[in-house]
């Protein structure tokens, strides 16, 4: 079973969220986790081909950043 994991974190600047795929050069970014998660399927689709197979997992890995003074 192939799956493939992505990195989600919240863009602290410009807000919404950023996805990047553990080791594939996938990226995208959204407002909402709704627009995120079908921004990723979308980029998945893309980025794999018929040949390569399209894997049959996606997981979305939120890491949170936390900041202490």
């Amino acid at each position: 079973m192939k799956e493939v994991i992505f990195e989600v974190r919240e863009d602290e600047v410009d807000g919404g969220f950023v996805a990047s795929a553990l080791g594939y050069g996938i990226h995208t970014e959204a407002d909402t986790l709704d627009e995120l998660r079908r921004n990723v399927k979308e980029a998945v689709e893309c980025f794999f081909d018929e040949a390569m197979g399209i894997p049959k997992i996606v997981r979305l890995h939120f890491v949170r950043d936390e900041i202490l003074a």
